[in-house]
């Protein structure tokens, strides 16, 4: 009847998928051109109009069509399995876990493992589908988030349709799946930074999407952990049980992110200060390494620009960028001390804001000018690491530090430094840590 919705326009319209109104339009005139072509029994007339126009009409534009009908379609087919997996809690494991599981020489613990994935990736993916569909409509739309969305329902429908895990012949076409899925998202965090920028002047509540930021990019963490610990489990890699090194030697890891940081800073600016590592480096412990190597290049490099911009007059005698390890029986802390001017009093608050950047604050042509300059200001170029200028740094290692169990403070001292505290709890089980 007029003015009564269809079921599949009212589910396209609820779901906010790509098409959304444009879609639900594109689908009622196709219906009710089909219907004016028709004769009595439903068939198009070979004499009508709408039959010399579909002979003639693109073969690309037909197959554009279907494909965008296709992916409605398979959304209003999805949504209940979504909102079912969804209404269901994540099952979380502690490290100790998946520390002290152990290896069984047929085989089975590989089963076990990817048993609890089949049920438990699903679930935790359905979660973030569930909060992307309530973002605000005017973000909801934006092309780059958009796709990151299809991307998780794409996840879902995958993991949910995959047979149940029975034997080694389907374990391994599970991590083959996995694989390829991990590989589909691993720009996902690029992309927020990317789709959640170019809808920042639509955004009028700021705490909503910070918390969906944090909620989304410490899932994709866990998500992540969970998928690459049970792949590294087929490995043989000496002091690995999965992705848990048994033994990390905190200094080591440290070095070589500082290395990096370093080779970053240099091609940016022609030079770089050192890095000075101190206190407990025979510090040695298990810990799952993942983390860290998102963490300490971003703030390392934070470092090392800070120092590098506030002496520009004296390039080739920078002050070292300190970094000292204290290590206990229930955590451990890394800070990390520069000589880089310290932040300003008034935007000391912000620092930890998504898209909050200092990174191209100066106007000193010496940083902003010339080659050097132009490596400093590209987003995505080889040279410029994964979020330089989206102002994601800070904030994701917060997240990522607060789901781990610990903290990122940072202290300020203006005109002559900062120190930032990155505090992580052991997994070794002896005392409370966190659940992934």
């Amino acid at each position: 009847m007029a003015g009564m919705r269809s079921p599949l326009t009212h589910q396209l319209q609820r779901l906010g998928c790509r098409c959304g109104a444009v879609g639900v339009r594109n689908l009622s005139q196709t219906s009710a051109n089909q219907n004016r072509n028709s004769d009595s029994k439903g068939f198009i007339s070979p004499n009508s109009q709408a039959y010399s126009s579909a002979r003639s009409s693109s073969v690309v534009h037909d197959y554009s069509l279907a494909k965008e009908k296709s992916r409605q379609v398979v959304s209003f087919y999805n949504q209940t399995a979504i909102d079912a997996a969804a209404s269901k809690p994540s099952v979380r494991l502690t490290p100790a876990t998946l520390l002290y599981t152990g290896k069984t020489p047929d085989g089975n613990h590989l089963l076990r493992s990817a048993q609890y994935l089949h049920k438990e990736l699903p679930v935790r993916v359905a979660h973030r589908i569930a909060e992307f569909r309530g973002l605000p409509f005017i973000v909801g739309c934006n092309p780059t988030i958009l796709q990151v969305h299809e991307l998780y329902i794409r996840a879902f429908q995958m993991l949910s349709e995959f047979p149940q895990i029975k034997n080694h012949e389907t374990e391994h076409r599970y991590c083959q799946m996995v694989k390829g899925l991990l590989d589909d998202h691993k720009d996902v965090v690029t992309h927020l930074a990317e789709g959640f920028r170019e809808s920042k002047k639509h955004m009028k509540d700021e705490n909503m999407i910070h918390h969906f930021l944090d909620r989304t990019l410490t899932s994709r963490l866990g998500i992540r952990m969970l998928a690459e610990h049970h792949l590294s489990l087929h490995q043989d890699m000496g002091d690995f049980i999965g992705i848990i090194c048994t033994k990390m030697t905190l200094r080591k890891v440290i070095e070589k992110w500082a290395e990096f940081a370093r080779e970053q800073c240099e091609m940016r600016y022609g030079f770089t200060p050192k890095v000075h590592i101190t206190g407990h480096t025979g510090a040695m412990f298990p810990y799952i390494m993942q983390p860290l190597d998102y963490m300490l290049p971003e703030l390392i490099k934070n470092a090392l620009r800070a120092t590098v911009e506030s002496h520009l007059d004296t390039p080739h005698n920078l002050p070292d960028v300190v970094i000292t390890i204290a290590n206990s029986d229930m955590d451990f802390i890394i800070r990390i001390s520069d000589r880089g001017g310290g932040i300003s009093h008034n935007i000391i608050n912000k620092v930890f804001q998504y898209h909050f950047t200092t990174a191209q604050d100066s106007t000193d042509p010496r940083v902003t000018g010339g080659t050097f300059g132009a490596l400093t200001n590209t987003n995505n170029g080889p040279t410029a690491g994964p979020l330089c200028g989206f102002g994601f740094g800070l904030p994701v290692s917060k997240a990522y530090a607060e789901y781990l169990g610990g903290s990122l403070v940072l202290q300020s001292m203006q005109g002559y430094g900062t120190d930032l505290y990155l505090r992580l709890r052991h997994i070794d089980g002896k005392h409370e840590s966190f659940r992934i």
